[in-house]
């Protein structure tokens, strides 16, 4: 069996947010497409449930910000969401150009990214607990279980998934557990996680430091660190020994990757 590399200690590994969303609509079959075309190691994507059911790829509650509609999700049916321009609203120069409206982009359902990308790992933000038995039963359908791993802000949204079938992220609780111990000088003994996906900071609090970092390693787990578009935070987060850069640039940080020195913790990177 393969190892999925999101949850390996000693790599460097650039995961496209939402896909390679700074180049097209986030969380939709071209802005993935082309994260896999630029090089990027993993996927990271936000999972919601429709009306009727489906666990579709989108990261808000309501299609509002990323669509050229407002459906509240769990009030829709699928087919209802598959009918909104997923493009409409993406502008990369703010406002001045809508290159991907009117170009049948739609939100994509779990089925749909996870049989279109059969072999990339994706880390998938369960953005909350309603549907989660469903996103589950897409996963095993689809044969899935060791190329994800699972992980939602809230825990409770995590409760079909934690019968050690499924690799886990931390949640905010447990991140901020994690990060109050390592400034202390303690941690908790054993975690029920595989990963850390920490943002850059928090209230204005330095998340993935080299304390934070050298803690989840002491416990196996990777350290990936949300959203980084800058070269030079992610030369310094790669030098503190995170394994993971997640980007909306994978092109950007594949090339700053490439620029590295060689280090044994690294042995593994691509």
């Amino acid at each position: 069996m393969t190892t999925n590399p999101l949850l390996e200690v000693g790599r460097r590994l650039v995961i496209a947010h939402r896909g390679a969303s700074a180049y097209a609509p986030e969380n939709t079959m071209p802005a993935f497409q082309l994260a896999v075309e630029q090089g990027a190691d993993a996927i990271e994507l936000d999972v919601r449930v429709t009306g009727d059911g489906v666990p579709v790829v989108l990261h808000d509650a309501t299609t509002a910000r990323t669509t050229d509609a407002a459906l509240v999700l769990a009030d829709t049916t699928v087919s209802q969401v598959r009918a909104v321009d997923a493009g409409a609203r993406f502008s990369p120069d703010d406002g001045r150009t809508f290159p991907w409206w009117n170009r049948a982009v739609r939100v994509p359902t779990l089925t749909e990214v996870l049989e279109a990308i059969p072999d990339l790992p994706f880390l998938i933000e369960i953005k909350e607990p309603r549907g989660q038995v469903e996103v589950r039963r897409v996963l095993e359908t689809h044969s899935a279980q060791h190329r994800v791993v699972v992980a939602s802000a809230d825990w409770h949204a995590l409760a079909a998934f934690r019968d050690g079938r499924f690799s886990l992220g931390a949640s905010r609780r447990e991140i901020m557990l994690l990060s109050a111990g390592a400034w202390a000088g303690w941690a908790p003994r054993t975690v029920a996680y595989r990963v850390l996906s920490v943002p850059l900071s928090f209230y204005g609090l330095s998340v993935p430091t080299s304390r934070f970092v050298a803690a989840a390693h002491r416990r196996g787990c990777p350290v990936h660190v949300w959203t980084v578009d800058d070269p030079a935070v992610a030369r310094r987060l790669w030098g503190d020994r995170v394994s993971g850069i997640v980007t909306n640039v994978p092109d950007v940080m594949r090339q700053v990757r490439d620029t590295l020195p060689f280090t044994p913790d690294a042995a593994s990177s691509p």
